[in-house]
């Protein structure tokens, strides 16, 4: 291969990177992959010379990484309702992200109707978490549902919903149904297994 079809391959490469972040639902993966994508038109841009679109590439990264920084920040504007089962926000997120609600949570709707507990999270008035539940006494929590959507799957939705939860009194949270694709997500938040359990202390 000639240097001149490498560097068309990295320039391709770099565009097609930028192209499919657009294709993201989740804000976090949309703002990495058009970042990384970026970054290698960028330094295509800086071979072939083209130095306006070398600069404008580097500020979307560099916009990018700001962006994906605040993301990780747990101090966003969120709000936290307590809500109760099969109330109309409730079960209008549940019915809504239904597909994606049972992908993460397979058995969930089988012990949806056990639910004593239900949290929601909102940011500027736009549903952005889930949390149903059963209280044990003691300031135990079982977790049901603990569902973030699909543009704020990045913990930061998880890491406030627990810091609200710690105020309402819990100290314990259980997961004991079949993690799945959900295990990566409870790993990540700290519960670790116990007894084929998987359990988060909170104080």
């Amino acid at each position: 291969m000639s240097t001149h079809m490498m560097v068309e391959l990295v320039g391709y490469i770099g565009s097609i990177l930028v192209l499919i972040s657009f294709l993201m639902t989740s804000v976090v993966k949309l703002r990495v992959i058009n970042a990384v994508g970026g970054t290698i038109f960028a330094v295509y841009a800086m071979i072939i010379q083209s130095y306006p679109t070398a600069l404008m590439n580097f500020c979307l990264v560099l916009i990018n990484i700001y962006y994906l920084i605040r993301l990780r920040k747990s101090d966003r504007n969120y709000d936290f309702i307590e809500g109760k089962p099969g109330e109309s926000l409730v079960q209008y997120m549940i019915n809504f992200y239904h597909t994606d609600i049972q992908k993460y949570f397979p058995i969930f709707k089988e012990k949806q109707p056990e639910c004593d507990t239900a949290y929601v999270i909102c940011k500027d008035a736009a549903p952005a978490g889930l949390f149903l539940g059963n209280k044990r006494g003691k300031g135990e929590l079982e977790v049901l549902l603990d569902y973030s959507v699909p543009a704020y799957r990045d913990c930061s939705v998880g890491n406030y919903l627990y810091s609200k939860l710690k105020d309402q009194g819990i100290r314990k949270m259980i997961f004991t149904g079949t993690p799945g694709p959900h295990e990566s997500y409870l790993q990540t938040m700290g519960f670790e297994k116990v007894n084929g359990v998987y359990v988060k202390e909170l104080a």
